[in-house]
């Protein structure tokens, strides 16, 4: 008999989950009741780890594998007829005033290269070369590019998973899951009065995760990062080869086709689930993009949104079986490492829940790590 798997949630975790169970020739019933906010939906992704000056050795393995796989997925994708993922890669630079932090940089970019050659080719950008690949930028930059970076739209390439998951056989539903158990055995999930079994019910329902798991007791450390991106467009201007511009403190600048640039994003960890747009973090954003790149003063306002991202206090994107209930499982906590890894985590996950060898070891990434 064909094992039997929900996965609740259609972010861009729970999509790839199902997407690589079916491959695996499972079962699969995806349960999403489709908030407004889901992070994957307005999210604009930057696919370069490689960069980042964080520390945390399990953030970066899992980072940079889920940087490696996306070029692999996508042409599967493709080759299922599924063109529009909104990956691309079109490069980054990361950015500094100083020419010692630059060049400090570019050595750090060059012994990760050593072992990841996924960066691609690795150049350093004396002061004034950035300009060049990003035009409306101040000349005031140097920069290190690396060609192997990459953009997304989670939207895009989430529903490039739910589609290829659907010509698969995924079956979706929409609405509010309760899970059901018995004997600390979660056995399927009930869903505006309709029960739906399986052999295993995974939760991948992010920012909403404590909602699904309190019932049964499990009280999870995550809830919801309040995350602002803002759109502009400048209609004249030829972006879609523009790289992913990383400046210095903690805002990114993106361009995709049509004219259409992105920057962000804010973070709140203590707002809820409130959708309210602040003038000033709106302000914070345009202000450091026309710090950065005063030629973007002719670009028109189009549009703020709003996501809430899985957030964990360590965050750590964890996945993994959960304590003290058979049948289930659970992840959570990708924040801000959501586009990254995302695909990758589901490819893990299925793996695991399936009892095949994974790449990572599920002990960095347990789920006791949230567990209150």
């Amino acid at each position: 008999m064909t094992e039997r798997y929900i996965v609740i949630g259609a972010g861009i975790l729970g999509a790839s989950t199902a997407y690589h169970l079916r491959k695996q020739g499972k079962e699969v019933t995806v349960i999403d009741r489709n908030d407004d906010g889901q992070a994957t939906a307005v999210a604009a992704g930057i696919i370069c780890p490689w960069l980042s000056l964080r520390r945390n050795k399990r953030w970066y393995r899992l980072a940079s594998g889920g940087a490696r796989y996306y070029p692999e997925l996508v042409r599967e994708l493709e080759e299922m007829g599924e063109t529009k993922t909104g990956y691309k890669q079109v490069g980054a630079i990361k950015m500094h005033q100083k020419e010692e932090k630059a060049r400090d940089m570019y050595e750090r970019a060059l012994a990760k290269k050593e072992y990841t050659p996924e960066m691609g080719e690795v150049t350093y950008l004396e002061h004034g070369k950035p300009k060049e690949y990003f035009p409306p930028l101040d000349e005031a930059y140097a920069g290190v590019h690396v060609s192997g970076a990459a953009r997304v739209n989670g939207r895009e390439v989430r529903d490039a998973l739910i589609r290829a998951g659907k010509q698969l056989g995924v079956r979706f539903v929409e609405g509010s899951a309760e899970l059901l158990c018995e004997n600390n055995k979660v056995y399927g999930t009930s869903v505006d009065g309709v029960t739906y079994e399986a052999d295993q019910v995974i939760a991948a329902n992010g920012a909403w995760a404590k909602e699904l798991l309190e019932p049964l007791g499990l009280q999870v450390d995550a809830g919801p990062q309040k995350a602002l991106i803002a759109h502009f467009d400048m209609p004249e201007a030829e972006t879609g080869e523009w790289p992913v511009l990383l400046p210095p403190g903690n805002k990114y600048m993106l361009a995709f086709d049509g004219g259409r640039l992105v920057s962000g994003a804010t973070q709140s960890s203590d707002a809820g689930f409130d959708h309210g747009v602040s003038a000033s973090l709106l302000h914070e954003i345009i202000g450091k993009m026309m710090e950065v790149a005063p030629g973007l003063e002719t670009m028109e306002f189009h549009a703020a949104k709003i996501g809430f991202r899985p957030y964990t206090p360590g965050s750590m994107p964890v996945f993994g079986k959960s304590p003290g209930y058979e049948g289930l499982y659970i992840a959570n906590g990708l924040g801000a490492s959501g586009l990254t890894a995302g695909p990758y985590i589901g490819a893990e996950l299925a793996r695991l829940v399936t009892g095949e060898e994974t790449e990572l070891d599920p002990l960095d990434y347990s789920i006791e790590q949230i567990m209150m």
